[in-house]
């Protein structure tokens, strides 16, 4: 499995691997997901909310995805897709 930073800054697959945006990673990996979020970074806080596993955590993105652009949506929204962001077992990435 990615660690968090690797799968948080995750841009797409190539085979078994994940391409891993290594700027993004290097300026934002320490950042929780409400941090995130704050700053405007919702595919990345929606990555670390779900890798975490805690709903609590997807719910507070998610408000604050709906605070910040007027929306009500609920967790039953498909978020995965609006952001492409899916749970995928891969073990390898390479980082550009």
């Amino acid at each position: 499995m990615l660690s968090r930073a690797d799968f948080v800054f995750t841009i797409g697959y190539d085979g078994p691997a994940a391409i891993v945006d290594g700027q993004a990673k290097k300026r934002y990996a320490a950042l929780s997901s409400r941090d995130l979020a704050e700053k405007g970074l919702f595919r990345a806080a929606y990555s670390s909310a779900l890798y975490s596993g805690n709903n609590d955590e997807l719910d507070m993105v998610i408000e604050i995805y709906n605070r910040s652009t007027g929306q009500s949506l609920t967790r039953d929204y498909p978020f995965e897709r609006l952001f492409g962001v899916f749970t995928v077992d891969v073990k390898k990435a390479v980082v550009l």
